[in-house]
């Protein structure tokens, strides 16, 4: 991107250029169509223990990496899922009503762990342009408190609950703030998030996280992603939580 005072000037694109990209941007715009439509065609997985709820259990613990990802789980856990999400993408609201509470029993039962990995390159799909980074800033912010419980509480409300859809108006920070006081995290994280303390952070983490998981996928990145190690993980399969954590 080139800035305010830069002196590069692109050339002017010919005729039969801007024919060429106008077929691309059609066949892209059909493939986008019908992958939306097998997309809707297609049911969600079942709810995995449904009445679970988030993590319970105060001997878990979240903690944040110095690249900004977020780890839910007991120090101890002897497995770990890597989870690539963006708080605006609808099928990572999916997974996550579909697998969340079964993900919540193993974490409590100290059967493994997950690392969050939160991108936002759905920012210019939300009505306020930076509604995922906000989002990833409040999820920074709430995981400071140290407390499991609280940060899955809110994390499941952030993705399950208040999630907006794309173009629609998003939550504000203030609305944030108020998710992450209803999940049990106190006023100093509310302020955090109100102020937008955790911006910069946040925007740092998430071009890290699309980074990590551009390399893993050879630059075709789609959320939701998931990794037990290197090994892509399908989501879609019922047993995947139970094939990690028994």
């Amino acid at each position: 991107m080139s800035s305010a005072g830069s002196q590069h000037n692109p050339r002017p694109v010919s005729s039969n250029t801007t024919y060429a990209l106008a077929a691309v941007a059609a066949v892209l715009i059909g493939l986008l169509v019908f992958a939306a439509y097998k997309w809707s065609a297609e049911p969600p997985p079942a709810v995995r223990n449904d009445g679970y709820g988030p993590v319970r259990e105060a001997a878990v613990v979240v903690t944040t990496t110095p690249d900004g990802v977020i780890r839910l789980g007991r120090p101890d856990a002897p497995a770990t899922v890597d989870i690539f999400e963006d708080p605006l993408c609808p099928a990572c609201g999916v997974m996550e009503t579909s697998y969340g509470q079964e993900l919540a029993q193993k974490i409590d039962e100290g059967k493994l762990a997950v690392n969050y990995h939160l991108v936002a390159f759905l920012d210019p799909q939300s009505k306020s342009k930076d509604y995922s980074t906000r989002a990833i800033a409040a999820n920074l912010c709430v995981a400071q408190t140290g407390s499991g419980p609280t940060y899955s509480k809110f994390h499941e409300a952030l993705f399950t609950q208040k999630q907006p859809e794309e173009g629609a108006a998003d939550l504000s920070n203030p609305a944030l703030a108020t998710i992450a006081t209803d999940s049990g995290a106190p006023e100093s994280v509310a302020a955090c998030i109100t102020n937008g303390t955790q911006q910069d952070a946040a925007k740092s983490a998430a071009a890290k996280n699309l980074a990590d998981l551009d390399s893993r996928t050879g630059g075709k990145s789609a959320t939701p992603s998931l990794y037990n190690g290197t090994t892509s993980i399908d989501w879609r399969d019922e047993n995947w939580v139970t094939n990690l954590a028994p």
